[in-house]
């Protein structure tokens, strides 16, 4: 996402990483948990802009299976610390450095995306700085999160009396300037959750990510950004997806289904162990039928049987009786909320797939069908020293989360009196930690 570069006082930008400065990434996610350790080095090539760009070099990788999450949530901290270590640490000692912070996703949490807009009467008829500052003021004024935290907020396009898409609008002549202010919230305690479980590995978690837009930022070609696509990282538990438009996020949100629903599916369906369900679901699943399904025969260990006998022979058209049904529900749900979202003609007619979900064969031409969309497949750009098997879609949400910290999105302070009214709306969280931490210690 480009966002609009304000001068305004309410603006801060988080620093590029200086070069030779690590970054790292944690992909915590319901069936497993990733870490990608990455160094800036100056790129090899220079463009016509002025100041020295710089590039990424991967050192160290590590995944685990996840435990303690559930559809992105933590649901037992000590499983999840346990996992978040043994991925952090097997990335340290591929890449033989320490780290310290680390951007991490966020693919639960309930996130919801709403547009404010601001507007002001220009004064002298000639937009002029101070304008664009005080309409930013006044957008950022309107922000109502309640008890939610802002995790993305994104400057749209100004309004110049009736022109609208404007991108800098000083110097032109209007009487009403108006800006459209692009907002995604979690639920807090979501945040607050992640956080603990990442602190407790003795980590500071430098930023967070919804896991849609991470994916985003390591699977789209500028030119899809520009003209309007639809990003959908297939996980495990969750399905997210972010919508762009004219370079800029501009809805983010999730189904609660994924991958793991279709392994539970099949090994429901056909009475065996959710091991064997996944690795039936990874050889031979496809949401596509084929003519000679119905002679193919594959082997299923009934589940609590034992002996030779214990097997039962069935045919491959009953794998893809079962996985499809879950896709098409799936798609049929991200289809209702890119309706009811009024997104879907910013969107375009470009889909984007990705996440580990994604690579069961079939689900580009079922998501054609559900979304009516051209569809592609989306993995990873490829990044210095990314081993072979992190150039897959399982690791794009790493991957973008390694872009993002390179370069991370303009971040914009709430004026105070909306600050004070947020932190009164969640209860004075911070008071409430510090007597915790006062109790426990």
């Amino acid at each position: 996402m480009t966002v609009v570069q304000f001068q305004s006082k309410g603006a801060t930008k988080q620093p590029v990483v200086p070069k030779g400065g690590l970054v790292a990434a944690l992909d915590i996610g319901s069936t497993k948990i990733s870490c990608l350790i990455a160094e800036a080095v100056p790129a090899k090539h220079r463009t016509s802009e002025a100041e020295d760009k710089q590039s990424l070099k991967v050192l160290g990788v590590g995944h685990q299976l996840s435990r303690g999450v559930r559809a992105g949530a933590i649901i037992n901290v000590d499983e999840a610390e346990r996992a978040i270590r043994l991925a952090v640490d097997a990335a340290e000692r591929m890449a033989q450095r320490t780290i310290t912070e680390i951007y991490v996703n966020v693919s639960g949490g309930r996130p919801q995306s709403r547009l404010y807009t601001g507007s002001v009467a220009t004064q002298g008829g000639q937009v002029a700085q101070r304008d664009m500052d005080r309409v930013l003021d006044h957008s950022l004024e309107l922000l109502d999160p309640g008890r939610r935290a802002i995790l993305h907020l994104s400057p749209l396009q100004y309004h110049l009396d009736d022109a609208r898409g404007i991108q800098d609008a000083v110097g032109l002549f209007g009487e009403t300037l108006s800006l459209d202010l692009g907002v995604v919230t979690v639920e807090g305690a979501h945040l607050k959750n992640l956080a603990m479980a990442v602190e407790r590995a003795h980590l500071s978690v430098a930023g967070f990510v919804v896991a849609s837009y991470a994916a985003a930022r390591a699977v789209l070609a500028d030119d899809e950004k520009t003209l309007g696509v639809t990003v959908v990282d297939m996980g495990g538990a969750t399905t997210s997806f972010a919508v762009f438009h004219e370079n800029h996020l501009v809805m983010a949100d999730m189904v609660p289904l994924g991958g793991q629903h279709i392994t539970n599916d099949i090994a429901r369906g056909l009475s065996t162990t959710i091991a064997h369900a996944e690795r039936m679901k990874t050889l031979w699943g496809s949401a596509i039928a084929s003519t000679i399904d119905e002679r193919e025969m594959i082997s299923v260990p009934l589940l609590g049987e034992r002996g030779v006998d214990t097997v039962q022979q069935v045919p491959k058209s009953m794998l893809t009786g079962i996985i499809r049904p879950r896709l098409e529900e799936t798609f049929e749900l991200l289809r209702d909320k890119l309706g009811n979202s009024g997104t879907a003609q910013l969107a375009g007619r470009r889909l984007v797939i990705t996440g580990g979900a994604s690579q069961l064969n079939g689900v580009r031409d079922v998501a054609a069908e559900w979304l009516d969309r051209q569809v592609r497949m989306g993995s990873p750009a490829h990044v210095q020293g990314m081993p072979e098997s992190a150039h897959s879609p399982g690791f794009a949400v790493c991957a973008g989360l390694l872009n993002y910290a390179l370069k991370p999105d303009v971040h914009y302070d709430l004026p105070k009196s909306k600050a004070e009214q947020v932190e009164r709306a969640r209860g004075g969280y911070v008071s409430r930690v510090g007597r915790w931490i006062a109790d426990s210690f």
